[in-house]
């Protein structure tokens, strides 16, 4: 074993690579096949998308886990420690066993480079296979065809959403971002949709692959009706579902996508196990509340669309005061879409700089507000502090957002006190 602890091991993983994003499936590939972690004797859901993918793995895994099933969930980034990757059993990976795990992707890689996300799924992959889990649910880390989790070939692929989003790797063509998220399809396999109508390049993708493309509205759809919502598919139905435990009105969708995929897996739990899994949903930093004085909200968002959803979710709940934000985003993200789709519904700004080669600078995010928001945000040089200077401006009845990026918010879910909880 290289190394005897987790923060070493990660510290090297950091500088293994030349670069810290390297598409594609030939290293990591030939690495897998010779650990034998390419093929997983257990049922594999792989979940792509701009938006929603979190939160759709997160019900697979908490509908199957309440159906009985051992789950290995691998999702990325995380808030507060590397472990919130690999989950079995809803529990985070123990540092040994995820050490473990890296000694046997380092000792079959031979001289193969592999970037920190590769080799951190080639380590979630081996954690999966040692447990003899009995279904994988993999999120894609960027794009679909090309990223690491789809050297396994997925029973079920699902593509949430389809956006504007890593642009300088996917492109701003809506075309091609998806086709490269369809690209974790197989043929004769289900490809579920969580769009009724995606862009085109999506079903041709799916036709060209030979996958079975299910969506909304033709395949499965779902009705609300107040508390209570009923999915429908091929030959079946869940009637009178409880809401999710994940806040936001957009999470029905999210949970009908998930249900979806469960029913073209060819499980059909029974109604008591899907209102169970859908109630102990969680997943910290989408749209987390967290009860005080201020009330504080958390969420991830960090593209437009995304803060198309927050906003909306925002509107959807009761508000005395006003909606102090607190921002903190990376160089390389549309932060003038995130503003623009939030300041009709945000009272004040505070803005932090995030530390790093991709971290955008407060001053450089305080302009960019100023302009967009026609507003002058308070400054700060981190998200904790920003967090802190929103507490202090807050006045009864008003609410603090936290959102913008995972270190964003995990910053502040630090000093919350919420990082010992599993994400």
């Amino acid at each position: 074993m290289r190394f005897q602890d987790l923060p070493s091991w990660l510290a090297w993983l950091e500088g293994l690579h030349p670069s810290a994003i390297d598409l594609g499936l030939e290293r990591v590939g030939r690495v897998a096949r010779t650990m034998g972690v390419d093929r997983i004797a257990a049922p594999v859901l792989t979940v792509a998308g701009t938006n929603g993918k979190g939160s759709v793995c997160e019900f697979l895994a908490s509908i199957l886990a309440a159906d009985g099933n051992r789950v290995g969930l691998y999702t990325s980034p995380h808030l507060a420690r590397f472990n919130e990757r690999v989950r079995v059993d809803g529990r985070e990976a123990e540092d040994e066993r995820l050490c473990e795990a890296f000694a046997r992707v380092d000792a079959c890689r031979g001289d193969t480079s592999l970037t920190y996300f590769e080799f951190g799924t080639l380590a979630a992959l081996e954690v999966f296979a040692r447990a003899e889990v009995d279904a994988v649910v993999l999120e894609v880390g960027l794009g679909g065809r090309l990223d690491a989790t789809n050297v396994v070939s997925a029973d079920v692929a699902v593509v949430t959403s389809i956006g504007l989003d890593h642009a300088e790797w996917l492109g701003r063509d809506l075309a091609v971002i998806a086709r490269e998220k369809a690209g974790i399809g197989r043929y004769g396999r289900p490809l579920v949709s969580g769009e009724a109508e995606p862009p085109a390049a999506l079903g041709e993708t799916a036709a060209e692959l030979g996958a079975n493309l299910w969506l909304p509205d033709r395949e499965y759809r779902w009705l609300r009706h107040g508390d209570h919502w009923d999915w429908y598919g091929p030959g079946m139905s869940w009637t009178g579902l409880p809401l999710p435990a994940l806040e936001g009105g957009y999470q029905v969708r999210n949970a009908a996508t998930a249900l979806a995929a469960l029913a073209a897996a060819g499980r059909r739990p029974g109604h008591a196990t899907v209102a169970d899994g859908l109630k102990r949903a969680r997943i910290p930093g989408r749209f987390e509340v967290i009860a005080g004085r201020p009330e504080t909200i958390l969420d991830v968002a960090h593209n437009p669309a995304a803060a198309v959803t927050l906003a909306q979710a925002l509107g959807e709940r009761h508000c005395a005061g006003r909606t102090l934000a607190v921002l903190g985003m990376y160089r390389d993200k549309d932060a003038g879409g995130v503003v623009d789709a939030l300041r009709a519904c945000v009272d004040a700004w505070f803005v932090a700089g995030i530390p790093g080669e991709r971290g955008r600078s407060a001053r450089d995010l305080a302009a960019l507000v100023s302009a967009r928001a026609s507003a002058a945000p308070n400054v700060s040089a981190d998200p904790t502090a920003a967090y802190r200077a929103a507490c202090a401006a807050a006045r009864a009845g008003d609410r603090v957002v936290v959102l913008g990026s995972f270190v964003t918010v995990g910053a502040v879910r630090v000093i919350l006190g919420r990082d010992d909880e599993a994400a």
